[in-house]
Protein backbone atom coordinates (compact mmCIF):
# COMPACT_ATOMS: atom_id res chain seq x y z
CA UNK A 1 0.00 0.00 0.00
CA UNK A 2 1.16 3.53 -0.76
CA UNK A 3 0.60 6.57 1.44
CA UNK A 4 -0.02 8.78 -1.59
CA UNK A 5 -3.16 6.74 -2.26
CA UNK A 6 -4.05 5.88 1.35
CA UNK A 7 -4.38 9.60 2.14
CA UNK A 8 -6.67 10.31 -0.81
CA UNK A 9 -8.61 13.58 -0.59
CA UNK A 10 -11.18 12.31 -3.10
CA UNK A 11 -14.81 12.24 -2.06
CA UNK A 12 -17.57 9.93 -3.34
CA UNK A 13 -19.19 12.96 -4.95
CA UNK A 14 -16.45 15.26 -6.30
CA UNK A 15 -16.57 18.80 -4.94
CA UNK A 16 -15.24 21.66 -7.00
CA UNK A 17 -13.26 24.29 -5.15
CA UNK A 18 -14.72 27.76 -5.63
CA UNK A 19 -12.23 30.22 -7.05
CA UNK A 20 -11.49 33.04 -4.64
CA UNK A 21 -13.42 31.44 -1.79
CA UNK A 22 -10.59 32.15 0.67
CA UNK A 23 -11.04 28.72 2.29
CA UNK A 24 -7.52 27.58 3.19
CA UNK A 25 -8.56 24.44 5.09
CA UNK A 26 -7.29 21.04 4.00
CA UNK A 27 -9.91 18.51 2.90
CA UNK A 28 -9.46 16.64 6.19
CA UNK A 29 -10.07 19.81 8.19
CA UNK A 30 -13.28 20.26 6.22
CA UNK A 31 -14.25 16.72 7.22
CA UNK A 32 -13.76 17.68 10.88
CA UNK A 33 -16.15 20.62 10.64
CA UNK A 34 -18.76 18.54 8.78
CA UNK A 35 -18.70 15.98 11.60
CA UNK A 36 -18.72 18.46 14.49
CA UNK A 37 -21.67 20.33 12.99
CA UNK A 38 -23.80 17.24 12.42
CA UNK A 39 -26.88 16.25 14.39
CA UNK A 40 -25.67 12.64 14.32
CA UNK A 41 -22.58 13.62 16.27
CA UNK A 42 -24.54 15.70 18.78
CA UNK A 43 -26.83 12.74 19.53
CA UNK A 44 -23.86 10.89 21.01
CA UNK A 45 -24.24 13.04 24.14
CA UNK A 46 -27.33 10.97 25.02
CA UNK A 47 -26.03 7.52 24.11
CA UNK A 48 -24.59 5.01 26.54
CA UNK A 49 -20.90 4.24 26.90
CA UNK A 50 -21.12 1.76 29.82
CA UNK A 51 -23.89 2.86 32.18
CA UNK A 52 -27.28 3.11 30.38
CA UNK A 53 -29.58 6.01 31.27
CA UNK A 54 -27.15 7.18 33.97
CA UNK A 55 -27.99 10.45 35.71
CA UNK A 56 -24.42 11.35 36.71
CA UNK A 57 -22.72 14.27 34.98
CA UNK A 58 -19.32 12.62 35.44
CA UNK A 59 -19.94 9.25 33.78
CA UNK A 60 -18.88 9.15 30.15
CA UNK A 61 -21.34 9.11 27.28
CA UNK A 62 -20.62 8.12 23.69
CA UNK A 63 -19.88 11.78 23.00
CA UNK A 64 -17.22 12.21 25.67
CA UNK A 65 -15.77 8.80 24.79
CA UNK A 66 -15.57 9.78 21.11
CA UNK A 67 -13.82 13.04 22.00
CA UNK A 68 -11.26 11.08 24.00
CA UNK A 69 -10.70 8.61 21.15
CA UNK A 70 -10.32 11.56 18.78
CA UNK A 71 -7.69 13.08 21.05
CA UNK A 72 -5.76 9.83 21.42
CA UNK A 73 -6.05 9.23 17.68
CA UNK A 74 -4.48 12.58 16.90
CA UNK A 75 -1.66 11.92 19.39
CA UNK A 76 -1.02 8.50 17.85
CA UNK A 77 -0.99 10.08 14.40
CA UNK A 78 1.72 12.48 15.51
CA UNK A 79 3.78 9.80 17.27
CA UNK A 80 3.53 7.27 14.45
CA UNK A 81 4.40 9.84 11.81
CA UNK A 82 7.51 10.88 13.73
CA UNK A 83 8.55 7.23 14.05
CA UNK A 84 8.17 6.71 10.31
CA UNK A 85 10.14 9.84 9.50
CA UNK A 86 12.93 9.41 12.03
CA UNK A 87 13.32 5.64 12.51
CA UNK A 88 11.54 3.71 9.76
CA UNK A 89 12.60 6.30 7.18
CA UNK A 90 10.14 5.26 4.50
CA UNK A 91 11.19 7.40 1.48
CA UNK A 92 7.58 7.50 0.26
CA UNK A 93 6.35 9.12 3.49
CA UNK A 94 6.45 12.90 3.08
CA UNK A 95 6.73 15.24 6.10
CA UNK A 96 3.38 16.90 5.29
CA UNK A 97 1.66 13.53 5.70
CA UNK A 98 2.00 13.91 9.47
CA UNK A 99 -0.57 16.71 9.57
CA UNK A 100 -2.91 14.82 7.27
CA UNK A 101 -2.74 11.68 9.40
CA UNK A 102 -3.38 13.61 12.60
CA UNK A 103 -6.47 15.23 11.08
CA UNK A 104 -7.78 11.94 9.65
CA UNK A 105 -7.40 10.10 12.97
CA UNK A 106 -8.92 13.02 14.86
CA UNK A 107 -11.97 12.77 12.59
CA UNK A 108 -12.07 8.98 12.71
CA UNK A 109 -12.18 9.09 16.51
CA UNK A 110 -15.25 11.32 16.37
CA UNK A 111 -16.95 8.92 13.93
CA UNK A 112 -16.03 5.48 15.23
CA UNK A 113 -19.18 5.06 17.38
CA UNK A 114 -21.54 7.35 15.48
CA UNK A 115 -23.57 4.40 14.16
CA UNK A 116 -24.10 2.71 17.53
CA UNK A 117 -27.69 2.10 18.68
CA UNK A 118 -29.05 3.16 22.08
CA UNK A 119 -27.89 1.39 25.26
CA UNK A 120 -24.27 0.78 24.32
CA UNK A 121 -22.81 -2.42 22.94
CA UNK A 122 -25.63 -4.33 24.58
CA UNK A 123 -27.97 -2.58 22.14
CA UNK A 124 -26.04 -4.17 19.27
CA UNK A 125 -26.43 -7.57 20.93
CA UNK A 126 -30.18 -7.09 21.33
CA UNK A 127 -30.62 -6.22 17.64
CA UNK A 128 -28.58 -9.24 16.53
CA UNK A 129 -30.44 -11.62 18.82
CA UNK A 130 -33.85 -10.26 17.84
CA UNK A 131 -33.27 -10.91 14.14
CA UNK A 132 -31.78 -14.34 14.79
CA UNK A 133 -34.82 -15.28 16.84
CA UNK A 134 -37.48 -13.76 14.56
CA UNK A 135 -36.27 -13.74 10.95
CA UNK A 136 -37.62 -17.25 10.32
CA UNK A 137 -41.11 -16.38 11.50
CA UNK A 138 -41.43 -13.04 9.67
CA UNK A 139 -43.35 -13.26 6.41
CA UNK A 140 -44.26 -11.25 3.32
CA UNK A 141 -47.15 -12.58 1.26
CA UNK A 142 -47.11 -15.72 3.46
CA UNK A 143 -43.51 -16.41 2.47
CA UNK A 144 -40.83 -16.48 5.22
CA UNK A 145 -38.22 -13.75 4.89
CA UNK A 146 -35.53 -16.43 5.12
CA UNK A 147 -36.78 -17.73 1.76
CA UNK A 148 -36.79 -14.25 0.18
CA UNK A 149 -33.57 -12.65 1.36
CA UNK A 150 -30.15 -13.86 0.26
CA UNK A 151 -27.79 -15.38 2.82
CA UNK A 152 -25.72 -12.20 2.98
CA UNK A 153 -28.78 -10.00 3.43
CA UNK A 154 -29.93 -12.15 6.36
CA UNK A 155 -26.49 -12.32 7.92
CA UNK A 156 -26.15 -8.53 7.80
CA UNK A 157 -28.81 -8.45 10.51
CA UNK A 158 -27.60 -11.51 12.40
CA UNK A 159 -24.14 -9.88 12.66
CA UNK A 160 -25.34 -6.30 13.09
CA UNK A 161 -22.54 -3.91 14.10
CA UNK A 162 -22.41 -0.27 15.10
CA UNK A 163 -19.09 0.07 13.24
CA UNK A 164 -20.78 -1.05 10.04
CA UNK A 165 -23.68 1.29 10.65
CA UNK A 166 -21.24 4.20 10.96
CA UNK A 167 -20.12 3.77 7.35
CA UNK A 168 -23.74 3.69 6.19
CA UNK A 169 -24.66 6.73 8.25
CA UNK A 170 -21.90 9.04 7.06
CA UNK A 171 -22.11 7.99 3.39
CA UNK A 172 -25.89 7.96 2.96
CA UNK A 173 -28.16 8.63 5.92
CA UNK A 174 -26.85 11.98 7.13
CA UNK A 175 -28.61 14.05 4.49
CA UNK A 176 -26.37 17.09 4.20
CA UNK A 177 -26.77 18.01 0.52
CA UNK A 178 -27.82 14.84 -1.25
CA UNK A 179 -27.84 11.04 -0.98
CA UNK A 180 -24.07 10.93 -0.36
CA UNK A 181 -24.40 11.80 3.33
CA UNK A 182 -21.54 13.86 4.76
CA UNK A 183 -19.52 13.12 1.60
CA UNK A 184 -16.28 12.71 3.53
CA UNK A 185 -12.82 12.04 2.10
CA UNK A 186 -12.18 8.44 1.12
CA UNK A 187 -9.04 8.38 3.28
CA UNK A 188 -11.26 8.94 6.31
CA UNK A 189 -13.85 6.39 5.16
CA UNK A 190 -11.12 3.79 4.69
CA UNK A 191 -9.82 4.47 8.20
CA UNK A 192 -13.17 3.84 9.91
CA UNK A 193 -13.63 0.49 8.13
CA UNK A 194 -11.93 -1.60 10.82
CA UNK A 195 -13.04 -4.93 9.33
CA UNK A 196 -12.80 -4.92 5.50
CA UNK A 197 -15.01 -7.99 4.98
CA UNK A 198 -18.73 -8.57 4.43
CA UNK A 199 -20.93 -10.50 6.85
CA UNK A 200 -20.12 -13.61 4.81
CA UNK A 201 -16.39 -13.02 5.34
CA UNK A 202 -16.50 -13.04 9.15
CA UNK A 203 -14.12 -15.63 10.62
CA UNK A 204 -13.48 -15.09 14.31
CA UNK A 205 -11.14 -18.08 14.46
CA UNK A 206 -8.87 -17.00 11.59
CA UNK A 207 -6.33 -15.29 13.85
CA UNK A 208 -6.61 -12.22 11.63
CA UNK A 209 -8.18 -9.16 13.27
CA UNK A 210 -9.62 -7.97 9.95
CA UNK A 211 -12.16 -10.84 9.83
CA UNK A 212 -13.37 -10.50 13.43
CA UNK A 213 -16.53 -8.60 12.41
CA UNK A 214 -18.09 -7.23 9.24
CA UNK A 215 -17.17 -3.81 7.95
CA UNK A 216 -19.92 -3.08 5.44
CA UNK A 217 -23.47 -4.12 4.60
CA UNK A 218 -24.52 -5.62 1.29
CA UNK A 219 -26.19 -2.23 0.68
CA UNK A 220 -22.76 -0.53 0.75
CA UNK A 221 -20.82 -3.16 -1.19
CA UNK A 222 -20.32 -1.01 -4.30
CA UNK A 223 -19.28 1.92 -2.12
CA UNK A 224 -16.82 -0.27 -0.21
CA UNK A 225 -15.28 -1.52 -3.45
CA UNK A 226 -14.94 2.05 -4.75
CA UNK A 227 -13.12 3.10 -1.56
CA UNK A 228 -10.83 0.09 -1.83
CA UNK A 229 -9.95 0.93 -5.43
CA UNK A 230 -9.25 4.58 -4.65
CA UNK A 231 -7.04 3.81 -1.64
CA UNK A 232 -5.36 0.74 -3.13
CA UNK A 233 -6.12 -1.35 -0.04
CA UNK A 234 -7.47 -4.34 -1.97
CA UNK A 235 -9.39 -5.91 0.92
CA UNK A 236 -6.64 -5.14 3.44
CA UNK A 237 -6.96 -2.94 6.48
CA UNK A 238 -6.06 0.71 6.05
CA UNK A 239 -2.93 1.21 8.21
CA UNK A 240 -4.62 4.02 10.12
CA UNK A 241 -7.41 1.62 11.14
CA UNK A 242 -4.88 0.00 13.49
CA UNK A 243 -4.19 3.38 15.11
CA UNK A 244 -7.92 4.13 15.42
CA UNK A 245 -8.49 0.76 17.07
CA UNK A 246 -5.65 1.40 19.53
CA UNK A 247 -7.01 4.86 20.37
CA UNK A 248 -10.43 3.32 21.08
CA UNK A 249 -8.90 0.59 23.25
CA UNK A 250 -6.86 3.08 25.26
CA UNK A 251 -9.86 5.32 25.80
CA UNK A 252 -12.39 2.76 26.90
CA UNK A 253 -10.13 0.42 28.89
CA UNK A 254 -8.84 3.25 31.06
CA UNK A 255 -12.08 5.21 31.20
CA UNK A 256 -14.27 2.21 32.06
CA UNK A 257 -12.16 1.51 35.14
CA UNK A 258 -12.21 5.17 36.17
CA UNK A 259 -15.99 5.32 35.71
CA UNK A 260 -16.43 2.06 37.65
CA UNK A 261 -14.41 3.55 40.49
CA UNK A 262 -16.45 6.75 40.43
CA UNK A 263 -19.69 4.73 40.52
CA UNK A 264 -18.45 2.78 43.52
CA UNK A 265 -18.31 -0.50 41.61
CA UNK A 266 -14.67 -1.03 42.62
CA UNK A 267 -12.63 0.44 45.47
CA UNK A 268 -9.07 1.70 45.32
CA UNK A 269 -7.74 -1.33 47.22
CA UNK A 270 -9.70 -3.75 45.08
CA UNK A 271 -8.20 -2.14 41.99
CA UNK A 272 -4.66 -2.51 43.35
CA UNK A 273 -5.25 -6.13 44.36
CA UNK A 274 -6.81 -6.99 40.99
CA UNK A 275 -3.95 -5.38 39.08
CA UNK A 276 -1.37 -7.47 40.95
CA UNK A 277 -3.51 -10.59 40.45
CA UNK A 278 -3.82 -10.11 36.71
CA UNK A 279 -0.13 -9.25 36.45
CA UNK A 280 0.69 -12.75 37.71
CA UNK A 281 -2.05 -14.35 35.61
CA UNK A 282 -0.79 -12.72 32.43
CA UNK A 283 2.88 -13.30 33.16
CA UNK A 284 3.64 -9.58 33.13
CA UNK A 285 7.18 -8.30 33.66
CA UNK A 286 8.78 -5.49 35.69
CA UNK A 287 7.31 -2.62 33.64
CA UNK A 288 3.82 -3.79 34.59
CA UNK A 289 4.67 -4.04 38.30
CA UNK A 290 6.29 -0.60 38.22
CA UNK A 291 3.10 0.83 36.75
CA UNK A 292 0.99 -0.71 39.53
CA UNK A 293 3.44 0.62 42.11
CA UNK A 294 2.98 4.07 40.55
CA UNK A 295 -0.69 3.86 41.55
CA UNK A 296 0.25 3.10 45.16
CA UNK A 297 2.81 5.92 45.14
CA UNK A 298 0.15 8.38 43.99
CA UNK A 299 -2.09 7.26 46.83
CA UNK A 300 0.68 7.92 49.34
CA UNK A 301 1.35 11.31 47.79
CA UNK A 302 -2.34 12.15 48.08
CA UNK A 303 -2.27 11.26 51.76
CA UNK A 304 0.86 13.35 52.31
CA UNK A 305 -0.77 16.32 50.61
CA UNK A 306 -3.89 15.73 52.70
CA UNK A 307 -6.19 15.83 49.70
CA UNK A 308 -9.84 15.21 50.56
CA UNK A 309 -9.99 11.89 48.70
CA UNK A 310 -6.52 10.31 48.21
CA UNK A 311 -8.02 7.22 46.52
CA UNK A 312 -9.76 9.31 43.85
CA UNK A 313 -6.67 11.48 43.48
CA UNK A 314 -4.55 8.39 42.92
CA UNK A 315 -6.83 6.68 40.42
CA UNK A 316 -7.45 9.77 38.30
CA UNK A 317 -3.76 10.74 38.11
CA UNK A 318 -2.68 7.16 37.51
CA UNK A 319 -5.14 6.71 34.62
CA UNK A 320 -3.46 9.61 32.80
CA UNK A 321 -0.08 7.97 33.34
CA UNK A 322 -1.34 4.65 31.97
CA UNK A 323 -2.78 6.33 28.90
CA UNK A 324 0.62 7.80 28.09
CA UNK A 325 2.28 4.39 28.44
CA UNK A 326 -0.31 2.76 26.18
CA UNK A 327 0.13 5.46 23.53
CA UNK A 328 3.87 4.78 23.54
CA UNK A 329 3.23 1.02 23.35
CA UNK A 330 0.93 1.36 20.32
CA UNK A 331 3.41 3.73 18.63
CA UNK A 332 6.36 1.36 19.12
CA UNK A 333 4.39 -1.63 17.88
CA UNK A 334 3.26 0.24 14.75
CA UNK A 335 6.88 1.08 13.92
CA UNK A 336 8.12 -2.43 14.76
CA UNK A 337 5.53 -4.01 12.46
CA UNK A 338 5.54 -1.29 9.81
CA UNK A 339 6.36 -3.52 6.83
CA UNK A 340 3.63 -6.03 7.69
CA UNK A 341 1.08 -3.28 8.30
CA UNK A 342 1.83 -1.67 4.94
CA UNK A 343 1.72 -5.05 3.21
CA UNK A 344 -1.63 -5.87 4.83
CA UNK A 345 -0.26 -8.99 6.52
CA UNK A 346 -0.24 -7.75 10.13
CA UNK A 347 -3.00 -9.69 11.88
CA UNK A 348 -3.00 -8.40 15.46
CA UNK A 349 -3.96 -5.30 17.39
CA UNK A 350 -1.27 -2.74 18.17
CA UNK A 351 -1.86 -3.31 21.90
CA UNK A 352 -1.11 -7.03 21.67
CA UNK A 353 2.56 -7.03 22.63
CA UNK A 354 4.55 -5.89 25.67
CA UNK A 355 4.02 -5.32 29.39
CA UNK A 356 1.91 -2.24 28.84
CA UNK A 357 -0.31 -4.22 26.51
CA UNK A 358 -0.82 -6.66 29.39
CA UNK A 359 -1.90 -3.69 31.51
CA UNK A 360 -4.54 -2.88 28.90
CA UNK A 361 -5.74 -6.49 29.05
CA UNK A 362 -5.89 -6.37 32.85
CA UNK A 363 -7.91 -3.15 32.85
CA UNK A 364 -10.34 -4.66 30.35
CA UNK A 365 -10.86 -7.71 32.55
CA UNK A 366 -11.31 -5.59 35.67
CA UNK A 367 -13.85 -3.32 33.99
CA UNK A 368 -15.81 -6.33 32.77
CA UNK A 369 -15.94 -7.93 36.21
CA UNK A 370 -16.72 -4.84 38.23
CA UNK A 371 -18.76 -2.70 35.84
CA UNK A 372 -20.30 -4.68 33.00
CA UNK A 373 -21.44 -7.56 35.23
CA UNK A 374 -22.69 -5.44 38.12
CA UNK A 375 -26.32 -5.62 39.24
CA UNK A 376 -27.21 -2.02 38.28
CA UNK A 377 -25.89 -2.59 34.75
CA UNK A 378 -27.85 -5.82 34.44
CA UNK A 379 -31.07 -4.08 35.44
CA UNK A 380 -30.54 -1.24 33.00
CA UNK A 381 -29.61 -3.60 30.18
CA UNK A 382 -32.74 -5.67 30.75
CA UNK A 383 -34.76 -2.47 30.54
CA UNK A 384 -32.93 -1.55 27.32
CA UNK A 385 -33.65 -4.98 25.86
CA UNK A 386 -37.37 -4.58 26.61
CA UNK A 387 -37.40 -1.21 24.86
CA UNK A 388 -35.48 -2.31 21.76
CA UNK A 389 -37.39 -5.60 21.37
CA UNK A 390 -40.67 -3.68 21.46
CA UNK A 391 -39.50 -1.13 18.88
CA UNK A 392 -38.11 -3.81 16.57
CA UNK A 393 -41.31 -5.84 16.70
CA UNK A 394 -43.53 -2.90 15.90
CA UNK A 395 -41.40 -1.21 13.25
CA UNK A 396 -40.17 -4.33 11.43
CA UNK A 397 -43.73 -5.53 11.02
CA UNK A 398 -44.66 -2.21 9.45
CA UNK A 399 -41.54 -1.94 7.28
CA UNK A 400 -42.03 -5.37 5.72
CA UNK A 401 -45.22 -4.27 3.97
CA UNK A 402 -44.27 -0.58 3.53
CA UNK A 403 -44.47 0.37 -0.17
CA UNK A 404 -44.56 -3.34 -1.06
CA UNK A 405 -47.97 -3.27 -2.71
CA UNK A 406 -49.42 -5.16 0.23
CA UNK A 407 -52.09 -3.57 2.45
CA UNK A 408 -50.94 -1.93 5.67
CA UNK A 409 -52.96 -1.64 8.86
CA UNK A 410 -53.74 1.83 10.18
CA UNK A 411 -51.23 1.37 12.99
CA UNK A 412 -48.49 0.25 10.58
CA UNK A 413 -49.06 3.35 8.45
CA UNK A 414 -48.79 5.56 11.50
CA UNK A 415 -45.62 3.81 12.66
CA UNK A 416 -43.92 4.54 9.35
CA UNK A 417 -44.68 8.25 9.73
CA UNK A 418 -42.47 8.17 12.85
CA UNK A 419 -39.41 7.23 10.77
CA UNK A 420 -37.32 10.14 9.50
CA UNK A 421 -38.46 11.50 6.15
CA UNK A 422 -34.78 11.77 5.17
CA UNK A 423 -34.27 8.07 5.87
CA UNK A 424 -37.33 7.18 3.83
CA UNK A 425 -36.12 9.39 0.99
CA UNK A 426 -32.78 7.57 1.06
CA UNK A 427 -34.64 4.26 0.95
CA UNK A 428 -36.57 5.34 -2.16
CA UNK A 429 -33.40 6.63 -3.82
CA UNK A 430 -31.41 3.45 -3.36
CA UNK A 431 -34.30 1.00 -3.86
CA UNK A 432 -35.18 2.43 -7.26
CA UNK A 433 -34.89 -0.27 -9.91
CA UNK A 434 -33.88 -2.93 -7.37
CA UNK A 435 -35.32 -6.45 -7.10
CA UNK A 436 -38.19 -7.16 -4.66
CA UNK A 437 -35.86 -9.01 -2.28
CA UNK A 438 -33.36 -6.13 -2.21
CA UNK A 439 -36.16 -3.63 -1.59
CA UNK A 440 -37.31 -5.77 1.34
CA UNK A 441 -33.75 -5.88 2.66
CA UNK A 442 -33.50 -2.08 2.42
CA UNK A 443 -36.80 -1.70 4.27
CA UNK A 444 -35.42 -3.79 7.13
CA UNK A 445 -32.33 -1.56 7.12
CA UNK A 446 -34.71 1.38 7.32
CA UNK A 447 -35.78 0.09 10.74
CA UNK A 448 -32.25 -0.44 12.07
CA UNK A 449 -31.29 2.97 10.61
CA UNK A 450 -34.13 4.56 12.55
CA UNK A 451 -33.37 2.79 15.82
CA UNK A 452 -29.64 3.53 15.60
CA UNK A 453 -30.50 7.18 15.10
CA UNK A 454 -32.32 7.26 18.45
CA UNK A 455 -30.76 8.45 21.67
CA UNK A 456 -31.25 6.44 24.86
CA UNK A 457 -33.80 8.94 26.17
CA UNK A 458 -35.76 9.12 22.92
CA UNK A 459 -35.94 5.33 22.60
CA UNK A 460 -37.22 5.09 26.19
CA UNK A 461 -39.74 7.89 25.67
CA UNK A 462 -41.01 6.44 22.37
CA UNK A 463 -41.43 3.03 23.99
CA UNK A 464 -43.44 4.58 26.82
CA UNK A 465 -45.62 6.59 24.43
CA UNK A 466 -46.35 3.67 22.10
CA UNK A 467 -47.00 1.37 25.07
CA UNK A 468 -49.49 3.80 26.57
CA UNK A 469 -47.30 4.35 29.64
CA UNK A 470 -47.98 7.83 30.97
Amino acid sequence: MEWSRLLSEERIRPVRARAGSGDLRTEYEKDYHRIIGSASFRRLQDKTQVFPLDKSDFIRTRLTHSLEVSSFGKSLGQNISQKILQEVKDPDFKPEYQGYICDILQCAGLLHDIGNPPFGHFGETVIREWFRANMGSLKLQDKPLTEILTKQMQKDFYEFEGNTQALRLVTKLHYLVDEHGMNLTQALLGTIIKYPVSSLGIDKDSGDIRTKKMGYYYAEQELFEQIQRTLGTGGRRHPLAFALEAADDIAYKTADVEDAFKKGCISYQQLVDELYFYGKELGAGPEYDELVKALEDRHKKGQEREVSNPEEYAVQNWIVNVQGKLLACATDNFAANYKEIMAGTFKRELLSEGDYAKMADALGEIAYRYAFTSEPIHKLEIAGETILNFLLERFVGAAIVYESGQPMTAVQSKLMTLISDNYKAIYRKYSEGKSPEEKLYLRLLLVTDSICGMTDSYAKRLYQELSGIV
